[in-house]
């Protein structure tokens, strides 16, 4: 009988030692959601709401329309890159005249942080003079 009882201990401490792993790891696994949960809140913007919150491609695409909807500017190609609500406009134009009309469309679009203007006024050629 005392062999059986020796079996029954080893094999009851064998399952405690399991048992103890077992929690060890979902303890484990339950601090790893925690902290993954905090981040995931903390990343969230809080100051900001729904209406206010504007993607860059929203801008992007709002002032690409508006360049290509403006009569003396829609002949032009303009480039236009956003970052974090900065708008980049790269491209040829025929005046400052244009390059004051697309800053001023740009900054009249919501959501719009800063414009960083690299238009360039082109040098027109006629067959009289050479440039």
């Amino acid at each position: 009988m005392s062999s059986v009882k020796r079996f029954h201990n080893q094999a009851c401490l064998k399952g405690i030692k399991i048992m103890r792993k077992r929690n060890i790891i979902i303890r484990f696994l339950l601090l790893l959601a925690v902290i993954a949960v905090i981040a995931a809140w903390t990343s969230i913007r809080t100051h900001e709401s729904a209406d206010e919150y504007f993607d860059d491609s929203v801008i992007t695409a709002k002032v690409k329309s508006l360049l290509a909807a403006d009569d003396f500017l829609k002949s032009f190609q303009v480039s236009v890159k956003t970052y974090q609500g900065s708008i980049q406009l790269s491209g040829l134009v025929n005046s400052q005249k244009a390059i004051n009309k697309a800053d001023e469309i740009v900054k009249s679009v919501k959501g719009v942080t800063d414009t960083k203007n690299n238009l360039i006024v082109k040098q027109v050629k006629d067959k009289y003079h050479e440039i």
